[in-house]
C-alpha cells in the first residue's frame, strides 16, 4: 500500500498574471499617461522598450532595492527613451508620470481580477484550506487587491518589496508560511501540506519546489497567456500543468483524498 501523503491545508497564489492582469496591456496604459506629456508614441515601440527595460533592470537589481518608486521611476524613463520620446520632455514631466503611473497601478483603474480568481478563494475557504499570497511586487498590490475586492482571508500577503527577498528563492516561501504559522503555532503547516500556483516557471513552480512545497504552473489560453507560449518552450521534466485556477479544487480534492487526515 502506497504511502498516504500530507494534505494540503495552505494554497499561496501569485499575483501577477495568476490573479489579476493588467485591465489593459500595460504598453497601452503607458501610451494613455504619456500622450499630455510626451506626445503620441508607437504602441509597438512602448511594448518592445518596457520589456526591455524591465528585464534589464531585473537584472541590474534586486527589484525595490532602493524604493518601488525609484524603481519604477527607472523603469518608466527608458521606457520613454527606447520608444522614441524627447528626453527634455521626459526630463521635465517624468515626476508627473510617475506619479499617474504608480497611482493607476495601484488600483482597479490599471488592473482586473481573473473571473476564476476570487471565486476559487472563496471556494478553498470553504473547505477550511488557508489561502495566502507570495509575489514579487511592491506595496500597491495590497490596494489593487482591496479595489478588486478580494477575500480579507486571502492572508498573509507576502511581498518582496518588503521582505527585501525574491522568488524563486525559497526563502519568501517560508516566510509565507512563518507568518501562518505565528497565528496557530499549536497547528503549525508543514511544507508538504502547501500548494504555490503562479504562471512562472522558475519563480513559482521551482521556487515553491525548493523550500519543500507542491506546485502548479498556470498556463492560461488566449489573450491573458502570453507568457504561457513562452513557457512551454521551456517546460522540461515533470512540470505539472493547469489551463486556470478552477483546475486547483479537483487536483486539492484529489490529492487530499490520498492523504492522511487533516
Amino acid at each position: 500500500m502506497a504511502a498516504l501523503r500530507q494534505p494540503i491545508r495552505l494554497v499561496t497564489f501569485d499575483a501577477l498574471y495568476t490573479t489579476i492582469v493588467p485591465r489593459l496591456p500595460i504598453h497601452v496604459q503607458y501610451s494613455h499617461v504619456f500622450r499630455p506629456y510626451l506626445g503620441v508614441l508607437d504602441l509597438g515601440s512602448l511594448k518592445q522598450s518596457f520589456r526591455v527595460a524591465f528585464q534589464s533592470l531585473e537584472r541590474e537589481n534586486l527589484a525595490y532595492d532602493k524604493g518601488s518608486r525609484t524603481w519604477w521611476s527607472e523603469v518608466i524613463k527608458r521606457t520613454a527613451l527606447g520608444a522614441g520620446a524627447d528626453e527634455k520632455a521626459i526630463d521635465a514631466f517624468l515626476p508627473q508620470i510617475v506619479s499617474r503611473l504608480l497611482d493607476r497601478f495601484s488600483s482597479k483603474e490599471g488592473y482586473r481580477a481573473f473571473d476564476d480568481a476570487i471565486t476559487v478563494v472563496n471556494s478553498l475557504h470553504k473547505l477550511n484550506i488557508q489561502t495566502a499570497l507570495i509575489s514579487n511586487a511592491d506595496s500597491r498590490i495590497r490596494s489593487v487587491l482591496r479595489d478588486l475586492e478580494f477575500p480579507v482571508f486571502l492572508d498573509p500577503i507576502i511581498l518582496s518589496e518588503e521582505e527585501g527577498v525574491e522568488k524563486p528563492s525559497p526563502e519568501i516561501y517560508r516566510r509565507a508560511l512563518a507568518v501562518v504559522n505565528s497565528r496557530n503555532p499549536q497547528n503549525p503547516v508543514v511544507p508538504a501540506q502547501c500548494l504555490h500556483v503562479g504562471d512562472e516557471l522558475d519563480a513559482d513552480y521551482h521556487g515553491a519546489q525548493a523550500a519543500g512545497m507542491n506546485a502548479l504552473l498556470l498556463q492560461r489560453s488566449g489573450a491573458d497567456g502570453e507568457q504561457a507560449h513562452r513557457i512551454s518552450r521551456e517546460l522540461k521534466g515533470d512540470v505539472t500543468v493547469i489551463k486556470d485556477l478552477r483546475a486547483v479544487l479537483p487536483w486539492v480534492t484529489a490529492h487530499n483524498s490520498t492523504s492522511s487526515t487533516f
